[in-house]
């Protein structure tokens, strides 16, 4: 397969994604295929004549992860290192070579990369890619706005209020929250920006020291507890990791520095604990409308109380990363597993692109299996009632009439077609003919 490996950009974990996607790329070509490793924002400015002759070039674009610094990244001296001086977030023949790939792996950490912007722009113009869409990323990038999900999902969470930089009261009263407090960037990530206070000196400073990242911050109650993470890929949870810092909190050094943190896979916790920690990774996964793959962090208090903090829609995935340790633990070696994201992102893609066009020009669909998913009442649709719903899941005949009835009828079905058949891989959740 032709991929580009997408890297880097203005994120404050931009040298993060590089460590990441770089590792992507390795593997990918270890693999067979032809990869490509490019940065979103810079580009290639001195591209082939033949724009399709970078899957082909020597070094596989591997040069621009050299020399990654564990310091966060200096975004001003990147901007300025771009020759063509553009504000453009897509750099030079960006998606000109998307569009050439089979499919683009995001490699990307934070900002316009994980804040699903790119994925949007991604599916209007028809560009496969990996990970979550547009909709999953936006909702979990959005720390103040996951945590109502999750409270509306019955998944427990720290307790907290987001600020905005222009608030006339930032107290700590305002907020009804009891020092100490963790304070962080509404949409961060790699825990840059993030701060643990106990006074209300500390508080303030802190809340400037963040808001310097984003307009938007969020103050939550402090959970004193065992730190872990837990995977999952296509709706399947891996097995948990505990992360112990040897010194403070998993922020960005402890994350990126060499030996600053023991992870241990699978983690050492009761049975009944991995397996309450795995079903509420699901459950976050689903309630955020994520899809593919997704990492979440988790806090466990000296009680047994689990509490999810955050999913990582686009999760570190250099070898030594937590989801693909967690992968491995699992029996999922690095390379397969980033040829098993490139197959899950795949059958979405087909499923959200390619079965509505095609079913606009039929006259019949044959069904195989069907497994059914109702949030609304379906009205108007007693057709489907009587000859879908209470027929056993086995090959049926559905005749496409009246286009315009069937498209309040079909929503909120979710069922496989089956090629074999005369069908197609998947009708998706939401969608209409």
């Amino acid at each position: 397969m032709k991929i580009i490996v997408l890297a880097g950009g203005l994120s404050t974990e931009r040298d993060v994604s590089l460590a990441s996607a770089a590792g992507i790329c390795r593997t990918l070509i270890e693999k067979g295929h032809d990869a490509f490793l490019l940065d979103v924002f810079l580009g290639l400015e001195h591209a082939p004549e033949h724009l399709e002759d970078v899957f082909t070039l020597p070094g596989h674009g591997l040069e621009i992860a050299k020399n990654i610094s564990c310091e966060e990244p200096d975004l001003a001296a990147v901007k300025a290192s771009r020759p063509d001086q553009s504000d453009c977030f897509l750099g030079p023949n960006v998606i000109e070579l998307c569009r050439l790939a089979d499919i683009t792996f995001l490699g990307l950490h934070g900002g316009e990369g994980e804040n699903g912007k790119l994925q949007a722009t991604f599916d209007l113009l028809g560009i496969r890619y990996t990970g979550p869409d547009s909709l999953g990323c936006a909702v979990a990038m959005d720390k103040g706005l996951t945590k109502q999900v999750f409270l509306q999902a019955g998944i427990d969470t720290p307790a907290g209020v987001t600020i905005h930089k222009k608030s006339k009261d930032r107290s700590l009263a305002l907020t009804g929250l009891s020092l100490p407090v963790v304070i962080k960037p509404c949409s961060g990530g790699s825990s840059i920006g993030v701060y643990i206070v106990s006074t209300e000196e500390e508080y303030a400073e802190a809340l400037e020291k963040s808001f310097f990242y984003e307009d938007e911050v969020v103050v939550e109650e402090y959970i004193k507890g065992r730190e872990f993470a837990c995977g999952v890929i296509d709706n399947e949870a891996l097995p948990p990791i505990e992360i112990i810092p040897k010194t403070g909190f998993f922020d960005y050094a402890n994350k990126y520095q060499a030996d600053a943190t023991l992870e241990v896979c699978p983690a050492d916790i009761p049975e009944e604990t991995a397996s309450r920690m795995m079903e509420l990774t699901v459950k976050a996964f689903r309630a955020l409308k994520l899809n593919v793959y997704s990492r979440a962090d988790f806090l466990l208090d000296e009680k047994g109380n689990l509490y999810c903090l955050e999913m990582n829609t686009l999760p570190g995935m250099t070898a030594a990363s937590l989801l693909p340790k967690e992968a491995k633990a699992a029996g999922i070696e690095y390379g397969d597993l980033c040829e098993l994201i490139i197959t899950q992102s795949q059958k979405l893609f087909h499923c959200r692109s390619n079965i509505f066009c095609l079913c606009h020009r039929l006259t019949f669909i044959r069904i195989d299996q069907l497994c059914f998913s109702f949030s609304k009442s379906l009205s108007g649709a007693s057709f489907f009632r009587s000859h879908i719903f209470r027929t056993p899941a086995h090959v049926i005949g559905l005749p496409l009439i009246g286009k315009n009835k069937l498209h309040k009828s079909l929503r909120g079905i979710f069922c496989i077609l089956t090629p074999e058949h005369g069908g197609f891989p998947y009708l998706s959740t939401g969608s209409s003919i």
